[in-house]
């Protein structure tokens, strides 16, 4: 899966995948466990190889709000936090059990500066996380809740069963109930 992730960017030969595998450290995150909580400094990047993770924060009214989700396949990190060293402003909490492989923020730093394809890799990344989150932002003012469920579903259509009501209908920006209408008219 993550040599395919590597491959997948058509920068780096297999030989340099070969050895960026083995700077991975594996981590097995327990369901309702964190990978980085609100407040912490990040300095670690997770490529997902198994399971489910959702980031939120906590709202000025105390509301649990859940913007994103991460599945298999996926990297994940606060990457604000990762980027600049600040405290973290989101939790990253695993919806089941999971798999990861861990890559500490100062082995991707060496990878820089030995390895110029690492530059062109990570401009990729932070290329591909500001479409997301751009993504996110229009699906939120043009989409209605159905019109983005709709999209999750297509999208996730294996894992989406897996996230409890309350994190999709945070996520969606609506109440379980409006939710549960929303499935009952929606059908694949």
């Amino acid at each position: 899966m993550i040599q395919e992730y590597f491959q997948s960017f058509n920068l780096f030969s297999e030989n340099e995948i070969k050895e960026v595998l083995n700077l991975f450290e594996t981590r097995k995150i327990y369901k309702n466990d964190y990978f980085v909580r609100e407040g912490d400094h990040c300095k670690e990047i997770a490529f997902i190889e198994s399971g489910i993770f959702r980031s939120y924060y906590i709202s000025d009214e105390g509301k649990d709000m859940t913007y994103c989700f991460r599945f298999p396949n996926d990297l994940m990190a606060s990457y604000s936090s990762f980027i600049s060293g600040d405290p973290s402003m989101e939790t990253m909490q695993a919806i089941s059990d999971s798999n990861l492989l861990i890559l500490k923020k100062n082995k991707i730093e060496e990878l820089v500066r030995n390895r110029p394809n690492w530059t062109v890799f990570l401009k990729a990344i932070a290329e591909q996380e500001y479409m997301e989150l751009e993504k996110r932002f229009f699906q939120l003012q043009r989409n209605n809740a159905a019109q983005r469920y709709t999209a999750l579903l297509k999208n996730q259509p294996d894992y989406i069963q897996n996230i409890p009501l309350q994190y999709l209908a945070s996520y969606l920006g609506i109440t379980q109930r409006h939710l549960s209408r929303i499935r009952k008219e929606i059908s694949f």
